[in-house]
C-alpha cells in the first residue's frame, strides 16, 4: 500500500515583516495576539502557552528544530500559506530567511498555497468590525506575472521543492479573487494560467499541479465559493482540490462552543461526499480545531457576529485528533484517493486555534498523534534506504 503524504498548512505571521511594521509598530508579530488572549467565556481555554516560547521563525536555526519535528513524526511537506500584495511580497521571511536558510532544510518538502485573499486589519479585530480592508488580494495580469516569475526563481528549483504526479504543486486559496483580479473572465484566466506552466517549463522546471482550494462556508470577509466547481476547474485546466480548514464546509452550530469530537464525525463524511461530488482528485483535510477569539478586541463583549467573533471548537485533545486521523487513513487506505494526499490544518495557526506545534498543556502529543498514525512505516523506510 503506498505511504500517504501528510501535507501540513504553516502560517508564516511569527516573524517581523516590515508590512507589518508600518501598521503596527516595530516589531510586531502575530505572537502578540497569542500573548493577549484572555477566556472569553466561563471553561474557555485561552491563553495558549507555546512551549518552544514566542521565536522568530526566519532565524534559520529556529526553523531547523520546526523542520526536525515535522519529519520525525511523518510530516512530509510544509504548505506555506503565501501572500503578494500591490507591493510584492508579504511574510517571506519564514521560508526564505529561515527554512531555505536551515542546514536541515533537505529533511522537509515545501511547497507554496498563495494566500490571496484580502488582508484586513483583524490583529485584534473590533466587535464592530466590518471592512476595514488592508490590501486587497486581487491582482492584475503584470503583477501575477511579476509574482510567479518570483516563485519561479526563488523555489520552483529548490531541490525539496513538493512535486505531486511530478508537478510542483502549487494551490490557490481564493480562486474567484483571481478570476476578478484578472479581469473577471474565465478564458483570460485560462489564458493567464497557460502561460504560467509554459513559463515553468520553458525554465526548464517540468509542469506544474496546480490545486485549488474550495470552500462552501464563508469564513473571512470577501470570500466568494466557486459556485461550479467541476466546471470552472476543468476550464481552467486544475489538476488537484482539496480544503484548507474544516469551518470551510460546516458551520460550528453552537455558540460560544461546540463538541471537537461531534463536529469531526460531522467533517470526515466530506472525505467521500467530495471524492464522488468532484470530478478532480480531492485530498481529504483534517483540522486540528477552531478558536479564534485571540484576533478579537480582549475587552469587547465576545458575541456570534462573525469572524473572528466565531464559535470555537472545545474538547480537541490529542486523543480526540488522532481519531480523526485514523478516519483519514481509514479511506485513504480504500485506495480512491490517487494520489494518497492528506493535508492538516495547520502547524501554527495559534490564532485561529489550530496549530501541531508544542503548547505547554499537550507537549508533542499533537505531533505524536500523527507519527503514532502516519509516520511509523515512512521513518522505517527512510532508515532502510539509508541502510
Amino acid at each position: 500500500m503506498k505511504q500517504t503524504e501528510v501535507a501540513v498548512y504553516y502560517f508564516p505571521n511569527y516573524h517581523p515583516d516590515s508590512l507589518n511594521e508600518q501598521w503596527h509598530g516595530q516589531g510586531w508579530t502575530e505572537w502578540e495576539l497569542v500573548k493577549a488572549a484572555r477566556p472569553r467565556f466561563q471553561g474557555h481555554d485561552q491563553p495558549k502557552i507555546p512551549m518552544w516560547g514566542y521565536e522568530d521563525e526566519s532565524d534559520p536555526a529556529i526553523m531547523a528544530k520546526k523542520i526536525q519535528a515535522a519529519a520525525d513524526h511523518g510530516i512530509s511537506s510544509f504548505i506555506f500559506d503565501w501572500y503578494w500584495y500591490e507591493n510584492g511580497p508579504f511574510l517571506h521571511g519564514a521560508l526564505e530567511r529561515g527554512f531555505l536558510n536551515a542546514v536541515n532544510s533537505q529533511e522537509l518538502k515545501f511547497s507554496l498555497m498563495w494566500a490571496n485573499h484580502d488582508w484586513y486589519d483583524i490583529q485584534p479585530a473590533p466587535r464592530n468590525f466590518r471592512n476595514n480592508l488592508a490590501a486587497s488580494g486581487k491582482v492584475t495580469e503584470e503583477q501575477f506575472i511579476a509574482a510567479t516569475n518570483y516563485m519561479i526563481t526563488h523555489y520552483f528549483h529548490q531541490p525539496n521543492y513538493w512535486r505531486v504526479d511530478g508537478g510542483l504543486y502549487f494551490s490557490i486559496y481564493e480562486l474567484m479573487n483571481l478570476i476578478e483580479g484578472l479581469g473577471g473572465s474565465y478564458e483570460e484566466t485560462k489564458r493567464i494560467l497557460v502561460d504560467f506552466r509554459t513559463r515553468v517549463r520553458n525554465a526548464g522546471l517540468g509542469e506544474l499541479h496546480l490545486n485549488a482550494i474550495v470552500w462552501g462556508v464563508q469564513n473571512l470577509p470577501g470570500e466568494k465559493a466557486i459556485e461550479d466547481v467541476n466546471k470552472v476547474l476543468e476550464d481552467l485546466g486544475f489538476d488537484s482540490i482539496t480544503s484548507y480548514v474544516w469551518i470551510h464546509h460546516n458551520p460550528i452550530p453552537h455558540f460560544p462552543m461546540s463538541d471537537y469530537s461531534l463536529y469531526r464525525e460531522l467533517s470526515v463524511k466530506d472525505f467521500e461526499r467530495f471524492t464522488n461530488e468532484y470530478e478532480l482528485p480531492y485530498f481529504p483535510n483534517v483540522s486540528m480545531g477552531w478558536d479564534s477569539s485571540p484576533r478579537t478586541v480582549q475587552t469587547d463583549v465576545f458575541d456570534c457576529v462573525g469572524y473572528p467573533y466565531t464559535p470555537i471548537l472545545v474538547g480537541n485533545t490529542p486523543q480526540q485528533f488522532q481519531k480523526a486521523l485514523w478516519e483519514a487513513k481509514t479511506f485513504l487506505d480504500k485506495g480512491v484517493t490517487e494520489p494518497s494526499i492528506l493535508t492538516i490544518n495547520s502547524w501554527n495557526e495559534w490564532t485561529e486555534g489550530s496549530y501541531l506545534e508544542p503548547d505547554t498543556r499537550y507537549g508533542m502529543k499533537y505531533l505524536e498523534a500523527i507519527r503514532d498514525v502516519f509516520g511509523i512505516k515512512r521513518k522505517q523506510e527512510s532508515q532502510a534506504e539509508v541502510g
